[in-house]
C-alpha cells in the first residue's frame, strides 16, 4: 500500500509540472502576441490598414483616410420618393477615436491575442457610427413631413360640362420610432446602395381601375348632352353643364364609385328654376273685381304642379346613361288645386261690394315702394266667418329684407326716418274699411298726432311688435279683400254679402284742445315739422238695416300736440356747399316707430 500510495504521489507531481508549464508557455505567448503592438496586424476599417498601430496612430490614420468615405451624401428611398441628405444634417458621422479603441479592445482578447501569432489572416473591424440625436431627430421630422402623403381615392369630377378622373394616390407615412435605427445601419453599410427608409402605406380604396370603370359606364355618358323631361306637353331641358353641377360620385361598399344626385340644387339651379317656374307652375287663386256694385272674377283661378325633388331626381338620373331620344322622360308631378276660385267665391257668399275707401297722400318714392309692397300681400285676402284678420300677420314686418324701404315715421312726438315709413295710409284705408263694412275692430290704434290730410278719429298706425290692426269678421260671410293702389292712392274694397244696408260716420266737435310747443334740433336726423293742436274727439258708428238704425257705437281718440320742430342748419365743411335743402314735413308721411 505505501509503495502505491509513493507511486500515487509520483504522478501526481509529474501531471502538476506539466500545468505549470503550459501556463508557462501560455503566458509567453500572449506576452509576445502583446509586443506585436496595440492593432493587431491586419487590422483594416473600411480598406484603411491600421495593423501594427498603437491607438493613438490608429485614430490619426483613421481621421485621415476615412472622411472621404463617409463624408458622401446618402441616398434615402420613402416610398416612391428618393433624396440625397449629408450626413451631418442627419447627425451622422464616424467616430475614429471609439473605431480604434474597439480595434485595440477587441485584440486585448487572449484567444486573439495568441491567435494572431500563429495567423497572418486580414481583420476587418467595423467603424463606430456616432449620432447626435438632436440633430437626427430634427432630420426625421423634415424627412417624415417631405414624405406624408395623404391617401386619396379614385374620383371622378365634374366641372363646365365635362368629367374627369381624379387619380387615386396611395398614403404614404414614416414609421419615425425605427428611422434612427435604419439611418445608422445604412450610413454604415460599405456599399453605400440607397438607404430604404420604414414606411406605412395606406392603399386607396378606390383605384385606378375603379375610377376607369366609372368614367367610361357612367361619367362620360352622363356628360354627353342634355336631357329632356316634359309636363303636360311642355319641357324641361337639362344641359350637362347644369348636370355636372349636382352630379357626384361617391365610393361605397368595396370603394365602388356610385353616382349620385343633388336634386334638390338641380331644381334650384338657375338653369332649371326658370323652366320649372314655367312648366310646374304653382296654384294660382281666382282674382275678384267689381263690375258696379257686382262682383265679377277678373282672373280665374289656375291648377298648379309640385314637383318633389326625390322624384325629380329619380326621373333625372337613370336618363344620363342613355343615348339620343331615350335621354327623355316625365317630370313626375302632384296636381295642386288652388284655395279659391270662382265657384268658392259663389259658395262663400262673396256677391257685391260690402265697403270701400280711398286714402289719397302726396307722392313720395319711399310712399309708393312701401305702401305697393303693403297693398301687394294684402290683396286678395279671404278672411271666412267667425276669422280675424291682421295687419302684422298678413303684411309681415317692415324690413328692408322684407322688400320695405326708409321712410318718415313718428316716434317721440316727432318725424324720424325708419323702414316701412308710408304704411299707415294703408293702415287707415283698412281701418275705414272695417268701420263701413260693419264689422268689428279688435286692435287698433291712431297717430300720437293728428295728420290732417285723414279723417279726425277714423286713422290707424302699427308698430311692429306693440300695435296691430286686427279686425274679426262678424257679418255672417266670408269677406273677400280687394286692394290697390297707385303713386298718389291707396283704396281698399270689402267684397262679400252686406249685413246693414248702411254704416253712417258721425264726428263731434274737438274737446281738450291743447296748443303746441316748439322744439329744436339738428344734424342730420333732424326733420323740419310743423305745429299743430292737441284734442279729443269722438267718432260714431250709426249701423242702419230696413230704413231704420238698429245699432250705435262711439271710438273716441287722443291727439297730443305736434309740436313744431325747427332744424339748425348744419355747418357746411370747408370747401364744400351747405348740402341739399330737407323736405317740409307737410311731404312726409307718418306712422308710429316699427
Amino acid at each position: 500500500m505505501a509503495r502505491g500510495t509513493r507511486a500515487s504521489g509520483n504522478r501526481r507531481s509529474v501531471l502538476t509540472v506539466a500545468g505549470g508549464a503550459a501556463v508557462l508557455a501560455a503566458g509567453g505567448l500572449y506576452a509576445a502576441g502583446l509586443a506585436a503592438g496595440d492593432v493587431p496586424d491586419g487590422t483594416r476599417v473600411r480598406g484603411v490598414e491600421i495593423g501594427g498601430m498603437s491607438r493613438p496612430e490608429a485614430q490619426r490614420t483613421l481621421d485621415r483616410e476615412l472622411p472621404g468615405t463617409f463624408a458622401a451624401p446618402l441616398t434615402l428611398r420613402i416610398g416612391d420618393r428618393v433624396e440625397e441628405a449629408e450626413p451631418a444634417a442627419l447627425g451622422l458621422s464616424v467616430d475614429t477615436a471609439a473605431t480604434a479603441g474597439s480595434a485595440v479592445s477587441d485584440s486585448l482578447d487572449p484567444v486573439s491575442v495568441v491567435g494572431r501569432l500563429f495567423s497572418a489572416e486580414n481583420r476587418e473591424i467595423e467603424p463606430v457610427i456616432r449620432v447626435d440625436e438632436q440633430k437626427n431627430r430634427a432630420a426625421i421630422a423634415r424627412l417624415a413631413a417631405a414624405a406624408e402623403r395623404k391617401v386619396r381615392d379614385g374620383a371622378i369630377s365634374f366641372e363646365n360640362g365635362r368629367a374627369a378622373a381624379v387619380t387615386p394616390v396611395t398614403g404614404t407615412s414614416l414609421v419615425k420610432d425605427r428611422a434612427e435605427d435604419v439611418l445608422r445601419d445604412g450610413y454604415g453599410r460599405a456599399d453605400r446602395s440607397p438607404v430604404v427608409m420604414p414606411v406605412k402605406q395606406t392603399a386607396p380604396r378606390t383605384d385606378r381601375a375603379e375610377t376607369e370603370r366609372a368614367m367610361n359606364d357612367f361619367a362620360v355618358p352622363a356628360m354627353s348632352g342634355p336631357v329632356t323631361l316634359t309636363l303636360d306637353g311642355r319641357a324641361v331641358t337639362i344641359g350637362p353643364s347644369a348636370l355636372g353641377r349636382h352630379l357626384a360620385m361617391t365610393p361605397g361598399a368595396g370603394g365602388r364609385l356610385a353616382p349620385s344626385l343633388d336634386a334638390k340644387g338641380l331644381l334650384n339651379d338657375p338653369e332649371v328654376s326658370a323652366q320649372m317656374r314655367e312648366v310646374a307652375q304653382s296654384p294660382r287663386d281666382a282674382e275678384l273685381g267689381l263690375d258696379g256694385d257686382r262682383v265679377v272674377v277678373t282672373r280665374q283661378a289656375r291648377v298648379g304642379h309640385q314637383v318633389d325633388a326625390r322624384d325629380f331626381g329619380k326621373a333625372v338620373l337613370p336618363l344620363l346613361t342613355r343615348e339620343g331620344a331615350a335621354r327623355t322622360g316625365g317630370i313626375p308631378a302632384k296636381v295642386v288645386q288652388p284655395e279659391f276660385t270662382g265657384e268658392s267665391a259663389r259658395r262663400l257668399g262673396i256677391k257685391e261690394k260690402v265697403s270701400s275707401f280711398t286714402v289719397e297722400f302726396p307722392t313720395a318714392p319711399y310712399r309708393v315702394t312701401n305702401i305697393a309692397r303693403a297693398v301687394e300681400r294684402i290683396d286678395g285676402s279671404v278672411v271666412l266667418p267667425g276669422k280675424e284678420w291682421s295687419f302684422d300677420r298678413t303684411v309681415g314686418e317692415r324690413t328692408k329684407e322684407n322688400g320695405f324701404v326708409d321712410g318718415i315715421m313718428i316716434n317721440d312726438g316727432q318725424y324720424v326716418k325708419s323702414p316701412g315709413g308710408g304704411v299707415s295710409a294703408v293702415a287707415t284705408t283698412m281701418f275705414n274699411a272695417v268701420f263701413f263694412a260693419g264689422v268689428k275692430p279688435v286692435e287698433y290704434g291712431a297717430h300720437s298726432f293728428y295728420i290732417e290730410r285723414y279723417p279726425e278719429g277714423r286713422e290707424a298706425t302699427v308698430a311692429w311688435g306693440t300695435l296691430d290692426l286686427r279686425w274679426l269678421n262678424d257679418s255672417g260671410n266670408a269677406v273677400y279683400v280687394k286692394a290697390e293702389s297707385t303713386d298718389t292712392s291707396v283704396t281698399i274694397s270689402f267684397l262679400g254679402t252686406k249685413k246693414y244696408d248702411e254704416v253712417r260716420a258721425t264726428k263731434g266737435p274737438r274737446t281738450h284742445v291743447k296748443e303746441p310747443g316748439t322744439r329744436k334740433g339738428s344734424g342730420p336726423e333732424c326733420e323740419a315739422q310743423t305745429p299743430l293742436e292737441g284734442f279729443d274727439v269722438t267718432v260714431g258708428r250709426h249701423f242702419v238695416k230696413d230704413g231704420r238704425e238698429v245699432g250705435r257705437e262711439n271710438f273716441t281718440t287722443h291727439y297730443t300736440p305736434r309740436d313744431e320742430v325747427v332744424c339748425a342748419p348744419e355747418k357746411p365743411a370747408p370747401g364744400k356747399g351747405a348740402g341739399e335743402p330737407k323736405a317740409a314735413a307737410e311731404d312726409a308721411d307718418a306712422t308710429e316707430p316699427q
